[in-house]
């Protein structure tokens, strides 16, 4: 008696791995597509750490000398340390880490007044913000907030 021939084909044919090839494609297209958005959101929450940091650091200054800015700004927030005010070492290395994380190649905003009531505001571009949610601003009133806009003055724009 004979078993009969049995086939022992192991192997697997070009239309099965074409179509395993295609399933891990796209697998991995939505996975980096997630990583994008994860990093995007991550490096905002970067910008928004580095100036609360800001903030703390202009507040502790304030505590320290009475004064928030010893020399008025509008434009450019300060790359060098600026004594007796709250451009110290902390603020500027925070506002470096926010310039190098936001993404856009556009540098923060700030504008300041002198004096004891010297008055302060610093607006970032948010890494893949858009119309309302394009810039995070701080303020000396306290305020933290999304913007449409870079601040223009002293105080974050209402919106």
């Amino acid at each position: 008696m004979t078993l009969g021939h049995i086939k022992a084909d192991r192997g697997f044919t070009l239309i099965e791995l074409l179509v395993v090839i295609a399933i891990i494609g796209i697998l991995s297209s939505v996975v980096l597509a997630s990583l994008n958005t994860a990093r995007t959101r991550g490096n905002a929450a970067s910008v928004k750490a580095n100036m609360a940091t800001i903030s703390v650091q202009s507040e502790l200054n304030y505590d320290t000398n009475g004064v928030y800015v010893a020399a008025a700004v509008s434009g450019t927030c300060p790359t060098a340390v600026v004594a007796g005010s709250m451009w110290d070492t902390t603020t500027v290395q925070a506002i470096a880490a926010a310039e190098a994380v936001n993404g856009t190649g556009v540098n923060m905003v700030c504008h300041a007044s002198t004096g004891a009531s010297g008055a302060w505001a610093i607006s970032s571009p948010l890494p893949g913000g858009t119309g309302a949610t394009a810039h995070w601003c701080i303020d000396s009133t306290g305020a933290k907030r999304a913007t449409t806009a870079a601040t223009t003055g002293v105080a974050c724009p209402a919106s």
